[in-house]
């Protein structure tokens, strides 16, 4: 069996349960050989769960230049085709399962040291810990400035390399998104990865809290942020951070006692009228 594949010829029909099984094989072969692969294991339906893979995800969907191959990619990353992923500085290497194995390679351009520190400046101020930054837990202004596209740090069509070994022409294959959507599930779990992908240091992000953020005259409800609000700004669906504050606690060793409840005042007896012929005592 054939069909009609993405550069306009012929080839034959793989099944997913078939990829699957060539895949598992590959793995195999390449462990016994001591390679040491980072396969992209999607659970559930979701490609992506956390603030940074929805984020990058979200800059991909943009392009509306790769709008027709993206379905395609979706579908490879969930059926386990992306058997090898790992990202460096300023490259991602990959291997794709298809009709064959497929090597895979996307390199994007550094943010350049101007536009760092323009990121840097502005977000002063804004991120108090690096492990607020890592799980997306800061304020409005700060979100708008790092996903930013051209200016933040996500990267523009332009300032993306694509090359992949198929021989499909176009300039993002279906193996290509496929390593673009595990790019995302892999910064769901390791954030700081996108940070060395551009050569740059989150530390660099968190200033002192007294310096003040330009985007935001005023800090936001950061609960209120990482549900609705950035859903409206971005069209994420973010897992909500709660914060729970624990009630005061009263002075002392023991808790004050609870007020004792008024009891019923019980009515008192009718009073007998005395018997006038009864004799006193």
């Amino acid at each position: 069996m054939a069909y009609y594949d993405d550069w306009g010829g012929f080839a034959p029909y793989v099944s997913v349960a078939e990829r699957r099984r060539m895949a598992a094989l590959e793995v195999e072969q390449r462990e016994k050989e001591g390679q040491r692969l980072t396969p992209i294991v999607i659970a559930g339906s979701r490609i992506t769960t956390t603030f940074w893979g929805k984020a990058w995800c979200q800059n991909l969907e943009s392009y509306s230049d790769f709008a027709n191959r993206l379905p395609r990619g979706r579908s490879y990353v969930r059926n386990g085709s992306v058997i090898h992923l790992e990202i460096g500085a300023g490259s991602v290497e990959a291997l794709v399962m298809g009709s064959e194995l497929y090597e895979v390679s996307i390199t994007v351009t550094p943010v350049a040291a101007a536009r760092w520190k323009s990121i840097c400046r502005d977000c002063a101020g804004g991120i108090d810990s690096l492990v607020e930054l890592l799980q997306g837990r800061f304020s409005k202004g700060v979100m708008e400035r790092i996903c930013l596209q051209g200016k933040g740090l996500f990267p523009t069509p332009r300032e993306i390399r694509l090359h992949c070994s198929c021989p499909d022409g176009a300039r993002m294959c279906k193996h290509v998104a496929a390593v673009l959507y595990g790019v995302g599930a892999r910064l769901d779990k390791e954030p700081e990865l996108l940070f060395q992908l551009h050569k740059v240091d989150a530390a660099e992000l968190i200033a002192s809290a007294g310096k003040a953020l330009p985007l935001s005259k005023r800090s936001p409800d950061k609960s209120k942020i990482l549900g609705g609000d950035l859903a409206g700004i971005f069209g994420l669906e973010l897992s909500t951070f709660e914060e729970t504050a624990a009630p005061p606690t009263p002075k002392g060793d023991s808790l004050p006692a609870s007020p004792r409840k008024r009891q019923p005042r019980k009515p008192r007896p009718p009073s007998r009228a005395p018997n006038r012929n009864s004799r006193p005592d």
